[in-house]
C-alpha cells in the first residue's frame, strides 16, 4: 500500500500476478485522498486495501506479507535534510506505527507481516518489475522519499542494482511543485496545469535556470527551487484565468525546457552505465509526458516505458511487486490498467432500474454512440475495470467529436477546466502512424506527447495543442467495445479518433460506479451515457433537457 504522503491506494500481487490495483480517492470521492501534510499521514487507504482482498475472495490472513511504500528508518530529521517541514517527525511517528494501524484496519492480520520498503525502490519497482523486459535501465524521479527524490539503476531478473540517488533538499519534484504554488495552482496536486501552461509561453528564463538546475558527474544534480518571483509575479487563486499572463507562462515554458534537458542528461549518463535497450520511468515527475517524449528522442533507450500510475499511488503496485522479486518470483508484466472496480451487466443494468433511468441494450451500440459523437454530441463511457492512475483510457472517458475546434472550450466548461489546458485523443492503433509522430507507438497509456501531422491538425483540432502536439492514446482489440465505436466513428466521418477526456468534473475524482456515472450524468450537459452493454440517451431520461 502507499498511504504516507498523497493519492494512497492499494495494489494485490499474487504468485507474481498483478490481480488489483486501485486508488482510494475513487472509494472516497476526495481528490487525491488527501493532502500530503504530517496530520494526515496516518489515514490509510483502507477502501482501496478491502476492496483488493475482497474482490479476488481473500481474507488478511491469507496474506504472506504486507509492503508499505516507505521505511523510516531511513529517514533524517526534516532540518538536517534541509527541509522547511517543522511537523515532518510526526509524519515519522505515523510511518512507524503503520503496522499496528494496518492491522487495526484489516482485522486477522498479524502486524509482523508488514514490511516497509524504500520509497524510491518502490517507485523503480513499480516501473522496472512491471515492464515488458527482462532486464532493464530505471529511473525514479519524485518530490520526496525517505531522504532521496531520485534513483537510477537497472533491474534484472528482479534483482535491482542502484546506480545513483540524490538527497534531498536537492530534488527536481519539488522545485516543479514549488512553481505549481507560485502560478496559483494547487501544489502536490495540479502540475500538469503547469506542463500545459509552459506551451503557451517562450523560455527566456532557461539562461538563468541552467546556472540554478544542473546535473553532476555522479549521476545526481543540484536542483533547489529559486526565488520565483524575480522573473515572474504570483499567479492568483481563484481567477478564472488564474491571473497568468506572458511572464507566467514564459516562466513555466523555461522550467519545463529545463527539466526535459535534464532528464535527458541523466538517461544518457545512466545508458552509458548499463547499455540497456529500454528504460522504465517512475515518480510523479515521469507523469510529465512532454519530458517522456524528449527522453524517447533525445537518448539511445531504444524504449522507454511509464507505469501509468507513476505518481505515488503506483508506489503500492511497487512495493508488492518488490516483495515478490525477494521472495524469489519474477513478476509478470502488467499488460493493463483496468485493475480496479467492475460491475456485470445486469449489476449495471440493476443500477439504472434503481434510479428509474430509462435505458437500452442495443445490439448495434458501437453504431448508436458513433452516431452519437458524429452528431457532435458528447458521451459519458463507463466500460469495465476501471483505470489505475490519472489517466482516463477508455474505461472512464468522456467522450467528443475531434474535428469542431470549439468541443476544446465546450469540454472544459462543462468540466469546469481552465481553458488552456488541452485535451487528449485515442486513435485505433491502426492508424496511429500516419496521424502522430514524435513519440512511441503504440500509446496505450496516454503518457507520451506526439507530434500532430500538419495534414491532419485542421481535421482534428479540439485534440491539437497549441504547440501542435497532442496526448495519444492508442486503442487496440483489448478494448473491443471501444474499439467497434471509433471504427463506427471512423466510418461515419473519416476520423479514427475521438477527443477523450477524464470522466469527472473540477476538483472531484475520475468516476468509479455506476452511481458516480450517474449523478455525472444528471449534473453535466452529456448528451448519453454508456455502461457496459446499456445506453442511456439524455433526451429519453431527462425529457431533452441540457
Amino acid at each position: 500500500m502507499n498511504a504516507l504522503f498523497h493519492d494512497p491506494s492499494a495494489a494485490l500481487v499474487v504468485d507474481g500476478r498483478i490481480l488489483a490495483a486501485a486508488e482510494e480517492e475513487r472509494f472516497t470521492r476526495r481528490k487525491h485522498g488527501k493532502r500530503p501534510v504530517p496530520f494526515a499521514a496516518w489515514e490509510l487507504p483502507e477502501h482501496a486495501m478491502r476492496w483488493c482482498l475482497e474482490a479476488n475472495g481473500l481474507t488478511p490472513g491469507d496474506l504472506d506479507a504486507v509492503a508499505y511504500s516507505f521505511d523510516p528508518a531511513l529517514a533524517e530529521p526534516a532540518e538536517a535534510m534541509g527541509l522547511a517541514d517543522p511537523w515532518d517527525w510526526l509524519r515519522l511517528r505515523y510511518a512507524e506505527r503503520a503496522p499496528q494501524f494496518i492491522a487495526t484496519a484489516l482485522p486477522g492480520l498479524d502486524p509482523g507481516l508488514v514490511r516497509f520498503v524504500p520509497h524510491e525502490v518502490s517507485h523503480a519497482a513499480s516501473a522496472a518489475l512491471a515492464a515488458p523486459f527482462p532486464a532493464c535501465s530505471v529511473m525514479s524521479l519524485d518530490g520526496r522519499g525517505e531522504r532521496s527524490s531520485f534513483l537510477a539503476g537497472r533491474y534484472e531478473d528482479g534483482k535491482l542494482e542502484v546506480l545513483a540517488t540524490q538527497d534531498l533538499p536537492h530534488s527536481l519534484g519539488l522545485v516543479y511543485e514549488s512553481l505549481t504554488e507560485h502560478l496559483g495552482f494547487l501544489r502536490s496536486s495540479d502540475e500538469y496545469k503547469v506542463m500545459a501552461l509552459a506551451s503557451y509561453g517562450r523560455p527566456r528564463f532557461l539562461p538563468e535556470l541552467r546556472e540554478l538546475l544542473r546535473t553532476d558527474p555522479e549521476g545526481g544534480f543540484v536542483a533547489e527551487a529559486p526565488d520565483w518571483s524575480q522573473w515572474a509575479a504570483p499567479g492568483s487563486p481563484g481567477l478564472t484565468d488564474g491571473g497568468l499572463g506572458d511572464d507566467q507562462a514564459d516562466l513555466a515554458a523555461s522550467l519545463q525546457a529545463r527539466l526535459e534537458e535534464l532528464l535527458v542528461e541523466l538517461a544518457t549518463w545512466l545508458y552509458a552505465r548499463t547499455g540497456d535497450e529500454a528504460l522504465a520511468l517512475a515518480g510523479g515527475t515521469a507523469l510529465n509526458c512532454v519530458a517522456n517524449s524528449r527522453l524517447w528522442r533525445g537518448t539511445p533507450f531504444e524504449h522507454v516505458w511509464v507505469q501509468p500510475a507513476a505518481g505515488d499511488a503506483g508506489t503500492a503496485l511497487g512495493a508488492a511487486l518488490q516483495l515478490t522479486a525477494e521472495a524469489g518470483v519474477v513478476p509478470e508484466p502488467m499488460t493493463s490498467a483496468a485493475l480496479g472496480p467492475s460491475w456485470s451487466d445486469d449489476e449495471l443494468a440493476e443500477a439504472l432500474r434503481t434510479a428509474r433511468i430509462p435505458f437500452g441494450t442495443p445490439d448495434d451500440l458501437p453504431e448508436q454512440v458513433a452516431a452519437v459523437l458524429a452528431d457532435d454530441g458528447m458521451v459519458a463511457w463507463f466500460d469495465g475495470r476501471s483505470e489505475f492512475g490519472p489517466r482516463a483510457l477508455g474505461q472512464r472517458s468522456l467522450l467528443a467529436h475531434p474535428g469542431h475546434r470549439a468541443n476544446t472550450e465546450r469540454l472544459n466548461l462543462v468540466k469546469g477546466r481552465e481553458q488552456f489546458r488541452p485535451v487528449a485523443p485515442m486513435v485505433l492503433l491502426e492508424h496511429a502512424e500516419e496521424i502522430f509522430s514524435g513519440g512511441p507507438l503504440p500509446s496505450p497509456y496516454m503518457l507520451f506527447v506526439h507530434d500532430v501531422a500538419p495534414a491532419w491538425q485542421s481535421r482534428i483540432p479540439a485534440t491539437v495543442h497549441v504547440d501542435g502536439t497532442a496526448r495519444v492514446q492508442t486503442v487496440d482489440g483489448s478494448q473491443p467495445r471501444l474499439q467497434a465505436t471509433l471504427r463506427a466513428f471512423r466510418d461515419r466521418t473519416g476520423l479514427p479518433v475521438l477527443v477523450n477526456t477524464s470522466l469527472n468534473t473540477a476538483g472531484r475524482p475520475m468516476v468509479d460506479s455506476p452511481r458516480d456515472a450517474l449523478e455525472l450524468f444528471g449534473s453535466a450537459p452529456v448528451d448519453a451515457l454508456v455502461l457496459g452493454p446499456h445506453l442511456v440517451r439524455r433526451a429519453d431520461a431527462f425529457g431533452g433537457a441540457a
